[in-house]
């Protein structure tokens, strides 16, 4: 995994600005973005305003109870995943899903990747989301595979 930068924000508005870019990237290639943060870091928030740049018309909501949530409203499929309530054995029955859901033309986001205790066996997007306060968050992105290097490096500008 390859960190390819880091970016302070400072309220949501600054979020969503981030947000926009990384919907602008990723909009006409997909990608699978694994998201990683303590409680109220902000993985739903930054989900649902990328997901609002995609134009999603549904409302977006974290999928914590039911895994899962759809979203085909938008210029390309979101599939939002919520790892937090499955076991390591749990993630095993749900692999095959993660793998079809990583194919080219949609948005993956896998909240609590970290619970899945298992390397995900192709190419991604990890964003660590570090609480600093209230209103501020730290964005780290990683990149593993060259076509997500490539769109994050665009990021950095």
């Amino acid at each position: 995994m390859k960190k390819i930068f880091s970016t302070t924000v400072k309220n949501l508005d600054e979020t969503n600005i981030l947000a926009e870019k990384f919907a602008k990237a990723i909009k006409n290639t997909g990608a699978f973005v694994c998201l990683y943060g303590d409680i109220g870091a902000g993985k739903t928030a930054f989900t649902k305003l990328v997901a609002k740049h995609l134009n999603v018309k549904e409302k977006v909501t974290s999928p914590s109870f039911v895994i899962i949530n759809e979203y085909l409203s938008g210029d390309l499929p979101v599939y939002h995943f919520d790892l937090y309530r499955l076991e390591k054995e749990g993630v095993v029955t749900i692999l095959d899903e993660l793998v079809e859901y990583s194919k080219p033309g949609v948005l993956t986001c896998v909240e609590w990747a970290e619970f899945s205790d298992i390397e995900l066996p192709f190419d991604r997007i990890e964003i660590k989301i570090d609480y600093i306060n209230e209103t501020e968050r730290k964005f780290n992105f990683f990149a593993q595979g060259e076509d997500y290097t490539k769109i994050l490096e665009g990021l950095k500008n």
